[in-house]
């Protein structure tokens, strides 16, 4: 089929040659004699007809162009296009953001050298790799190599290491003896800063999108016992699991990072019997949604029962954590274990992992609008230049009694990419839409600013970025790019290499009326092919894709009811269903070949 196609351009674009050379008479390409008007190929933005065959609401023109109606709206090397990937009508902005934002994920892979091998990262901590994955499972052919080194060395009690570094950073010397694995030929290290609570449900995530994006079930059924050894581990070891309150813990720390209130943690991350003990909600959403990863995964392989086994497990920890967590409005920030508060405003402190408990499917509906108004709320009050905190209010004047953070300093209430991006994408999931777009579109003035560069903590006050070398930009510009992709784009792998969609998109929240998006896997070729269209009449979504089932779940324009929906030319059942205040068309589809032509007609 997409072989068809391709020869149907092509026999265009010779037809197109014909008539402007060819059928002069005399060689002169500017007075055709053959009926036909000769149109500079960079004006020709007119939409193929066999699109808008038996269409009701016609595409208006064709992208990629660089001009429509008189407006600049594309670059002349087609930058914008790639996997995950926006052209408009109207401008390059959102195009030019995305390029930007991959830009910046890309800029952070390298490759580490170990036991004769060469193991692409994007950044040497499992932990950051994970999270840019994000963005680079779209277009990295070589998805895997650092979850197979890490699940490799997986160590006997479930645990992994969570970084590997040369010799002469002294992150080693940190930890005890056991914590450690040296490579001395290649002058490298493993190292497991033994605070941290997140690498084994991390791993599960890398694991998830690495399946998804392949479909790879040899590889999974070698694996997932690994994986699951891995959050008995956070569930079961001393270290990390408080049988009392049913709930992961770790040292008491700023959300999730690696370095405690006490004067020897910034040359000394174990845990001891004396070290303060707390917990914390982004551990547990990230364990709960491991389970729920491994549930899936244990359905891949027609593992019914434990599949139920993990996801009662997983409500019970979220039962747990709402128990002894929540406020009425978000999470807590850490609940100490036998040990005082560092200060009185734990209870109100917000904290990043908010936004991520909402993403991981932590949250209720009610729940997740909560937590996103106590953003907006903040916004409003505080004097900040935005509300993507690390932690607010900080802790004054610094963490404990170790200077180095003082407050509004890195974590200790910076500003930072990846609460926008992971803001951004649960405001789209739960209503607020029109926020989640104004978050994007603050982010583009801001890296427009700054050189189409992205960075990982900015100084509240003045936006001057911080601490640029303690954290990696490509975490944000990952957590931003997936906003755009999953949240406003709304594409969503519900099954593997798409195979089954879930399609969510709300592009009504914007200036755009019409675009052509891509996404998909570059490591198989799936590509997820996407024009729309609005138009008075209604609004229209071609979806070009691999699914055999779609699950539609469509932004109206604000105040616009449908009056049919119709696919591939025939009409469908449909609900419009309230988000908040939003409304969107419900619907879903199975056996899909190829294409999905949804017509929503006002």
């Amino acid at each position: 089929m997409k072989r068809t196609r391709v020869l149907c351009i092509f026999a265009s674009l010779l037809l197109v040659s014909v008539s402007l050379v060819g059928c002069t008479g005399n060689g002169s390409r500017s007075a055709p004699t053959c009926g036909m008007e000769a149109v500079p190929l960079n004006t020709r933005t007119t939409v193929p007809e066999a699109i808008n065959e038996g269409s009701v609401i016609p595409f208006e023109h064709a992208l990629p162009s660089q001009n429509v109606d008189g407006r600049h709206n594309g670059t002349y090397n087609n930058v914008e296009l790639a996997i995950p990937g926006v052209l408009t009508t109207q401008d390059t902005d959102l195009g030019m953001m995305m390029k930007w934002l991959r830009d910046n994920v890309q800029s952070g892979r390298h490759t580490v050298f170990v036991e004769g091998e060469a193991i692409p990262v994007y950044k040497n901590w499992i932990r950051d790799h994970v999270h840019t994955m994000k963005a680079f499972r779209h277009w990295e052919h070589n998805l895997r190599a650092y979850l197979d080194f890490t699940l490799a060395y997986q160590r006997a009690d479930g645990s992994y290491y969570e970084l590997i570094k040369q010799m002469d950073d002294r992150h080693w010397a940190y930890v005890a003896e056991d914590d450690v694995l040296f490579f001395p030929e290649d002058n490298l290290y493993l190292a497991r800063l033994d605070i941290e609570a997140d690498v084994e449900y991390l791993v599960v995530e890398g694991a998830a999108e690495y399946y998804k994006a392949t479909a790879d079930r040899k590889w999974l059924r070698r694996n997932l016992p690994k994986l699951e050894k891995g959050i008995v581990y956070s569930t079961s070891h001393p270290k990390r699991w408080d049988p009392e309150l049913g709930l992961v813990k770790r040292a008491y720390t700023i959300d999730t990072w690696d370095f405690t209130c006490e004067q020897t943690s910034p040359w000394d991350r174990r845990i001891t019997p004396d070290s303060p003990m707390a917990v914390m909600h982004g551990d547990n959403s990230g364990v709960y949604q491991a389970m729920n990863q491994l549930a899936w995964m244990n359905d891949e392989l027609g593992h019914r029962a434990k599949a139920r086994q993990w996801r009662d497990k997983a409500e019970r920890l979220r039962d747990n954590a709402f128990r002894h967590l929540w406020n009425g409005k978000y999470f807590v920030h850490q609940f100490p274990l036998g040990c005082p508060p560092a200060d009185d405003k734990e209870s109100i402190r917000l904290s990043l992992s908010n936004t991520y408990d909402i993403n991981r499917g932590f949250t209720t509906l009610e729940q997740s609008r909560s937590i996103v108004e106590e953003y907006m709320h903040r916004r409003d009050t505080t004097s900040a230049f935005a509300e993507w905190f690390t932690i607010d209010p900080p802790y004054e004047p610094c963490f404990g009694e170790v200077t180095i953070h003082p407050a509004n300093t890195y974590v200790n209430g910076c500003i930072t990419s990846f609460t926008a991006g992971e803001l951004a994408k649960a405001a789209f999931s739960c209503g607020y839409e029109a926020y989640g777009w104004d978050i994007l579109r603050r982010l583009y003035e801001q890296m427009a600013e700054d050189g189409g560069n992205i960075y990982f903590l900015y100084n509240r006050l003045t936006k001057v970025p911080a601490n640029a070398k303690m954290g990696p930009a490509a975490w944000g510009a990952a957590a931003v790019l997936s906003a755009i992709d999953e949240g406003l784009a709304g594409i969503e792998d519900l099954g593997c290499r798409y195979s089954s969609l879930g399609f969510s998109p709300r592009w009504p929240v914007t200036p755009y009326k019409e675009l052509r998006y891509f996404s998909g896997y570059e490591i198989h070729g799936d590509v997820v092919d996407v024009r729309y269209i609005l138009t008075d009449a209604g609004m229209r979504y071609c979806v070009d894709s691999p699914a055999r089932q779609l699950s539609a779940h469509i932004l109206l324009p604000e105040g616009i009811s449908v009056s049919a929906v119709l696919l591939n030319g025939k009409p469908v059942q449909f609900q419009e269903v309230l988000v908040g205040d939003s409304c969107y068309a419900d619907f879903s589809v199975a056996d899909l070949n190829g294409r999905a032509d949804i017509e929503l007609l006002f």
